[in-house]
C-alpha cells in the first residue's frame, strides 16, 4: 500500500466521520424528540394518543357521556315556551369549552313544530340545565321537547384544585305570590377569592312528586371574589300546582375563570 493511498483513506475517513456526525446532529432530534401532546403519537405520561396524563385534552374513550336526565319546555304566557335540558356530567375532573347543541319541539301527535339551537359548556362533576328562554312557535303547543349535542365534545382536564377553590353558593330561597304574580328570590355567595364571570342561574321548581312545573333563568356580568348578591325570578302568570322543592343551579364556565 503506497503513502499515497494510504493518505486517501484518511481523508475518506475524515469525511466519512464529518458527514455521521453531522446526519446524527440532525436525525437525531428528530428521531428521540422529546414527546408532546400534539405528535400523534401515545407517548411519555399520555393515556391515548396525545390525550390524558399530562395533555390537557382527556381520552374520549375514557370519558362517559352526559346523561340527559330529562327535558321540557315551560310555557310562560300563550304561545312563548322556555325550555331546559336537566343534564348531569358524571366525571369528576373533565370539562367541555364550548359544544353546540339543538331542541327540537313537537306537538301532542308527535309532528315537529320547530327547534332552537346554540351553544354551551359542560361543567365539571354534577348535575346542570341548559335554559332557552323565550321560544316562539305560534300556536302549537310543545308536547314533546327533546336535547341533543350536535357535535363531538372536546373534554378537557380540570385539575380538582381549581374546582375546589370555586364555589358558589346559593342561600335564603324564597317564593312567595304562587297564586298571583310567583316570585322567587335569593342570595348567590362567590365563596372563592377569583372574580367568576358569566354567571347564568337557572332556576327549576317542582311539585310535591318532583315534577318540574316551571322554571326561569337571570345572569350576571360577574361576582367579585367573597361578594353576595341577591337574585330574583319573576314569573306572569300562577303556577298550575303547589311548590314544594325549588331548585337553583349556578351555571358557569370554568375555562374563563383566572386563578391568579
Amino acid at each position: 500500500m503506497t503513502w499515497a493511498f494510504k493518505r486517501q483513506i484518511f481523508y475518506l475517513a475524515i469525511l466519512i466521520l464529518t458527514v455521521s456526525i453531522f446526519a446524527y446532529l440532525i436525525i437525531n432530534p428528530i428521531v428521540n424528540k422529546a414527546p408532546t401532546c400534539v405528535d400523534g403519537l401515545k407517548n411519555g405520561t399520555e393515556t391515548g394518543v396525545d390525550c390524558g396524563g399530562s395533555c390537557a385534552r382527556a381520552c374520549i374513550a375514557q370519558v362517559d357521556e352526559v346523561a340527559v336526565l330529562w327535558t321540557r319546555s315551560f310555557r310562560v304566557v300563550p304561545g312563548r315556551y322556555n325550555a331546559v335540558a336537566y343534564l348531569e356530567n358524571q366525571n369528576r375532573n373533565v370539562a367541555v369549552n364550548r359544544i353546540n347543541y339543538k331542541f327540537r319541539f313537537a306537538d301532542a301527535n308527535n309532528i315537529y313544530i320547530g327547534k332552537r339551537e346554540g351553544s354551551t359548556f359542560i361543567p365539571p362533576s354534577g348535575k346542570f340545565a341548559i335554559f332557552e328562554p323565550g321560544i316562539d312557535i305560534g300556536h302549537s303547543i310543545p308536547v314533546y321537547t327533546s336535547f341533543e349535542f350536535t357535535e363531538m365534545p372536546q373534554w378537557v382536564q380540570v385539575s380538582q384544585e381549581k374546582i375546589n377553590q370555586l364555589q358558589l353558593l346559593i342561600s335564603n330561597i324564597t317564593l312567595t305570590g304562587e297564586e298571583t304574580n310567583p316570585f322567587l328570590s335569593a342570595t348567590i355567595k362567590n365563596n372563592s377569592l377569583f372574580t367568576i364571570p358569566d354567571i347564568r342561574v337557572v332556576a327549576i321548581l317542582y311539585d310535591v312528586n318532583h315534577n318540574a312545573i316551571s322554571t326561569s333563568s337571570t345572569y350576571l356580568d360577574s361576582l367579585g371574589g367573597e361578594r353576595a348578591q341577591d337574585l330574583s325570578f319573576t314569573w306572569p302568570e300562577p303556577f298550575s300546582n303547589k311548590i314544594v322543592e325549588k331548585e337553583i343551579i349556578p351555571l358557569y364556565n370554568i375555562f374563563s375563570v383566572k386563578l391568579k
